[in-house]
């Protein structure tokens, strides 16, 4: 399974494991909530729904009709026009598909730092365990600072053979980094400071600072934040 693939069905799993959808509802979220789904087509996204559901990680309903035929200028709907549309098929998660979700959101390995699946995993850090989240973006910005340490090194060698132009397009893809970084170091702190906040907050007393299993995440009012499925490399 190519590392796409694999992060298109993690997608599919968690916008699933929100609520019952069918295809054309599905695609639209994938588009709109996550970009790194910007440009897919239903060529992509059915048969990596096929794919689930084979392996019993989802299952298909039809979504019911209409309980009486829709009126039209000249009366009704004949029967016939009505018997031959085809019912759209609601993918729902199962309870194996919940359970083998629940388990990739649980990885932290190298492959939840890189760009495109870091973004899938960092729209689902709502549904993610406090300590995980931390590891991910811990071992994100980990990574972000071995490029960021690369492409210093290479603008330094390079510098003096490269003109203006492509200098300045290193220089932009530096500072990229460096913004990302900077919002990674302020998500963990808020992450940090959270968790030490309902340590030590008496047991039972409300929780104002923090919004719990979510973490505290930093407010901008420039909204200036990096969109994590920005190509930094």
């Amino acid at each position: 399974m190519s590392r796409r693939s694999g992060i298109l069905e993690f997608a599919v799993l968690g916008l699933l494991r929100e609520s019952p959808m069918h295809g054309y509802e599905l695609r639209k979220r994938l588009n709109t909530s996550l970009g790194i789904f910007r440009a897919f087509s239903y060529g992509t996204l059915y048969p990596c729904l096929k794919t689930l559901v084979a392996s019993g990680w989802l299952i298909e309903e039809p979504m019911s009709l209409p309980a009486s035929p829709p009126a039209t200028g000249r009366g009704v709907a004949p029967a016939s026009s009505l018997a031959g549309r085809r019912a759209k098929i609601v993918y729902r998660l199962t309870a194996e598909g919940k359970e083998h979700f629940e388990e990739l959101l649980s990885h932290t390995g190298p492959d939840a730092w890189e760009d495109e699946h870091f973004a899938a995993r960092f729209a689902f850090f709502g549904q993610t365990e406090r300590d995980v989240r931390m590891r991910v973006l811990e071992g994100r910005r980990s990574r972000l600072e071995e490029r960021l340490e690369k492409m210093r090194a290479s603008l330094a060698r390079t510098r003096e053979r490269l003109d203006d132009y492509t200098l300045e397009l290193q220089r932009h893809g530096m500072e990229s980094v460096e913004r990302e970084v900077r919002w990674l170091n302020e998500l963990i702190e808020s992450e940090r400071s959270g968790k030490d906040r309902r340590r030590s907050s008496p047991e039972g007393s409300p929780q104002h600072e923090t919004s719990g299993e979510t973490g505290g995440l930093p407010r901008h009012g420039d909204q200036s934040r990096p969109d994590p499925s920005d190509d930094t490399k």
